[in-house]
């Protein structure tokens, strides 16, 4: 009999605390994540200007480095080719090799060519021109991203004020202070902060980098204009 009721009290304490257990799993509160779409969404009205500074950062970024990249390619023989063609009187063919070749460089020297046998002054003040526009054409669209750059932070600031304004709107409007007030000018403070951060300091980067490569790309005209009047003043 005594070894039954303690199997009996055993079995009793096994079942309540299985039952305690799953009560426990069953009352543990779900961690909701949050989407990339759900915080845009959270982020509130001024986070549609910053995406869309965001898009045009990308697109011109990627232009204008597809343009630099295309305009800075090796063309090592270039120089050497078209100086034998002018000492050989082959004006025509040097021209062609500049046409065919089609980068600033080539179009600032083939201006240069057009000029042969006007004074030298010409030609340099031909050569000169052609450089500055081939460089204007090279920088167009380049300031936009310093553009977005300076705006996108400052639109996160705009979302931040706009936060705090809500936080406080809401507040007066409940007349008591609590998380679940203050959580929806939280979420649109923080985000367009640091939605307005991150596209900025993209835009930046990506201008300073396509400065760097653009700067390579007009030593690389000067050094080649340089070379060609010192070429036709030998010639001279």
């Amino acid at each position: 009999m005594y070894s039954l009721l303690l199997q009996i009290t055993v079995n009793n304490a096994v079942n309540d605390t299985a039952v305690k257990l799953a009560n426990q799993v069953v009352s543990q509160p779900t961690v909701n994540s949050l989407s990339l779409w759900d915080l845009i969404v959270k982020g509130g009205v001024i986070m549609i200007p910053i995406l869309l500074l965001s898009i045009l950062a990308v697109y011109f970024f990627f232009e204008r480095l597809i343009a630099i990249k295309k305009a800075s390619k090796d063309n090592s023989h270039f120089m050497s080719s078209v100086r034998e063609m002018i000492l050989n009187l082959k004006i025509d063919s040097a021209k062609s090799l500049c046409q065919s070749t089609n980068t600033p460089v080539s179009r600032m020297v083939l201006k240069g060519i057009g000029r042969i046998g006007k004074p030298i002054s010409e030609i340099e003040r031909s050569v000169e021109s052609a450089g500055k526009f081939e460089v204007s054409k090279l920088e167009k669209n380049l300031k936009i991203l310093g553009i977005v750059a300076g705006i996108a932070p400052m639109l996160g600031f705009i979302g931040t004020i706009m936060g705090v304004i809500k936080i406080f709107y809401n507040i007066s409007l409940a007349d008591n202070i609590s998380i679940g007030i203050i959580a929806g000018g939280l979420y649109e403070k923080m985000i367009t902060s640091a939605s307005g951060l991150i596209v900025g300091v993209v835009a930046y980067a990506g201008y300073h980098y396509l400065t760097i490569l653009l700067d390579k790309v007009i030593f690389k005209m000067e050094d080649t204009a340089i070379e060609f009047m010192d070429l036709l003043q030998k010639e001279a």
